[in-house]
């Protein structure tokens, strides 16, 4: 896996019908196609302050993307 900008993350999420998520009650993120009552869709700008803020990066692997500690 080698680590990606939000800007690759971006486009590899719009190929797959990916948004930034957020797990309601939490801090945590992640990547949904939606339609998860517990997941709520934001913004690239409010995913992207939520990684800086919490010291994560995104990972990648032919497509698959993760969100790691740094």
């Amino acid at each position: 896996m080698k680590e990606i900008t939000i800007e690759k993350a971006k486009s590899i999420a719009e190929e797959k019908g990916l948004h930034p998520g957020l797990v309601r009650d939490t801090e945590v993120i992640q990547f949904t196609k939606g339609g998860n009552p517990r997941i709520s869709i934001i913004s690239w700008s409010r995913f992207e302050d939520i990684l800086k803020s919490r010291g994560l990066r995104i990972m990648e692997n032919n497509g698959w993307m993760k969100i790691l500690a740094k």
